[in-house]
């Protein structure tokens, strides 16, 4: 595989983050599109190489907060740990850094 050549998007690994409303405080129902937007706009640059961002509101406590996917196909844990290693990442440090991105972000959204 030529790595100069971009992926095509088919190939990315399809991150979706859903984000709970209560992270943003008693009235986060009211601000959690806006937020996941403007999350979305920050992370978009993340390992956009290999990575597709989607962050989005966690409406359905029965959806998982983090999913992976690729070619439209969802991975388990051990899939997307195999995925990520490819371009010399682990999945543990790849979620921690998102989670950890993602409360600078609220922090930054609510003006704290």
């Amino acid at each position: 595989m030529n790595v100069d050549l971009p992926l095509p998007l088919y190939k990315k690994l399809t991150v979706t983050f859903r984000v709970e409303p209560g992270c943003l405080g008693p009235d986060g129902i009211d601000h959690i599109e806006k937020f996941c937007k403007f999350a979305k706009q920050d992370v978009a640059t993340l390992d956009s190489d290999f990575v597709r961002w989607v962050i989005t509101p966690r409406f359905d406590k029965s959806l998982l907060e983090t999913e992976y996917k690729t070619n439209n196909k969802r991975l388990d844990h051990d899939k997307a740990q195999k995925y990520l290693r490819v371009f010399g990442k682990e999945l543990d440090d790849f979620e921690e850094h998102l989670q950890d991105r993602l409360a600078e972000l609220i922090d930054e959204f609510l003006g704290r």
